[in-house]
């Protein structure tokens, strides 16, 4: 009987881990410990809940803990009237010098509208979306419309994790802010009707000593230190395609060795220098040494007032060794102010456009300003399904070597390249169109 005492003892202290500290930060009463910032949509305790209320006429308001934490991990439940937004911000400040006080800082997104982005990652009054849910669209459907839902954040160090209901959703390695309040946000609302909706949270509890982060998932990671990888892009498959410092594992298009000229790096960026010449010209394209088949390719670039390149993929080198190497191309391209964006056919030679064959999806806002990163993503699939990626969305998608390829390709610039685009494995490449682009970040998976 002891012996059994003893094993059921140790499974429920095993089940409870001591070593986990839970502070409520709501006393289920009154409001104590909290500050409302910015709009006056209402907020009140009722029933062991935080009641949020829309009110019209009121910008986003912020219910805000007096508290600023740092490294934590954060639990609550919460049920959102539909169709209403709403957040939780965290890591979040409110200064004078700021916007006049406007909160700003990281969100945790409550999204109860048809896109299902709920425990996507937001920067309020900041930069934006840092982690939309297109990034993880197999965990969508965690969210439960309409009923009790239950969130979990983990912010340790500069990793920042969501989970609704238990599934992974967003994972974030960003440092720009590493302490602030948390607050419950009522979003402003666009019509008097709309007044009156509700959000409720409850169970809402923090852990801010001894923590351990949950074991590692497989979901897309959004990470915005510089040129690194982090533990779980590690174990996801990740790899530095650039180190971020040498021209290690690339050289020039038909050539041995890298560029002398017309390529820079400085501060882990790799820039194309302009040229008063035409394309390729100045340095030329440069080529990964490798060649690749499948694979999941990253990447970050930043564009120059009517600038162009392109990031082209199956480039085998066996045509055009006069001008820029041929291959399947994700543009790059200032679409405003550069010329070659109204040719083509339907746009197909804009921002992350398969090149002349391919019109990207044009998405209110998706595109940042010159002068601002853009993040690419590029998937070849083992089955030739090719998707190509711009801040998070899906812009376009098709496969190669199907009947619709081919025609696309027969009336296209590349029809008198005889199986174009068709190679089994090719490199890599990063074009010299005479602009000045630059590029971070480049980052590769190769898939099975």
């Amino acid at each position: 009987m002891l012996l059994l005492y003893t094993f059921f003892s140790f499974a429920i202290a095993a089940q409870t881990n001591p070593k986990e500290q839970w502070e409520s930060i709501f006393n289920g009463k009154d409001l104590t410990g909290w500050k409302q910032l910015n709009g006056k949509a209402t907020y009140q305790a009722k029933d062991g809940m935080i009641v949020g209320t829309t009110v019209f006429n009121e910008p986003n308001s912020f219910l805000a803990t007096e508290k600023d934490y740092g490294d934590f991990i954060l639990e609550l439940e919460f049920k959102v009237d539909s169709p209403m937004n709403s957040g939780i911000q965290f890591r979040s400040l409110s200064t004078q010098e700021y916007m006049n006080g406007r909160v700003h800082g990281y969100q945790l997104e409550i999204d109860p509208s048809p896109r299902q982005w709920s425990g996507g990652v937001y920067d309020e009054a900041r930069r934006g979306w840092l982690y939309p849910m297109e990034y993880n669209p197999a965990a969508k459907p965690a969210f439960k419309k309409g009923m009790w839902n239950k969130y979990r954040l983990e912010c340790i160090g500069a990793s920042i994790r969501t989970w609704v209901n238990g599934i992974a959703r967003a994972n974030v390695i960003d440092d720009l802010t590493l302490k602030g309040f948390i607050a419950l946000q009522v979003h402003s609302i666009g019509k008097p009707e709309e007044a009156g909706r509700q959000i409720r949270w409850r169970n809402i509890r923090i852990q801010t000593k001894n923590l351990k982060a949950s074991p590692p998932d497989k979901i897309y990671v959004v990470n915005n230190f510089l040129n690194n990888l982090s533990e779980q892009e590690k174990a996801n498959g990740l790899r530095l395609l650039w180190d971020g410092k040498t021209t290690n594992g690339w050289r020039g298009a038909y050539k041995e060795k890298f560029p002398e000229n017309g390529w820079e790096i400085k501060d882990g960026v790799l820039s194309v220098l302009a040229s008063s010449g035409a394309e390729s010209t100045n340095g030329g394209d440069i080529v990964t040494e490798k060649k690749y088949g499948a694979f999941e390719l990253q990447f970050e670039f930043k564009i120059t007032e009517s600038a162009n390149s392109g990031i082209k993929y199956f480039v085998t080198e066996k045509e055009n060794n006069s001008g820029s190497a041929i291959g399947l191309e994700y543009q790059v391209l200032d679409d405003d102010k550069h010329p070659d964006a109204k040719l083509g056919s339907i746009g197909n030679r804009t921002m992350a456009s398969l090149y002349d064959l391919i019109p990207s999806l044009q998405i209110k806002d998706v595109k940042k300003k010159i002068g601002e990163w853009n993040r690419g993503r590029l998937i070849v699939y083992p089955d030739n399904r090719i998707e190509h990626w711009l801040n998070g969305y899906k812009v376009l998608e098709y496969q190669r070597g199907t009947p619709y390829f081919y025609a696309l390709v027969a009336r296209s610039k590349y029809e008198k390249w005889v199986n174009f685009g068709m190679a089994a494995t090719g490199h890599i490449l990063l074009q010299d169109h005479g602009n000045f682009v630059s590029y971070r970040n480049i980052k590769i998976k190769e898939l099975r």
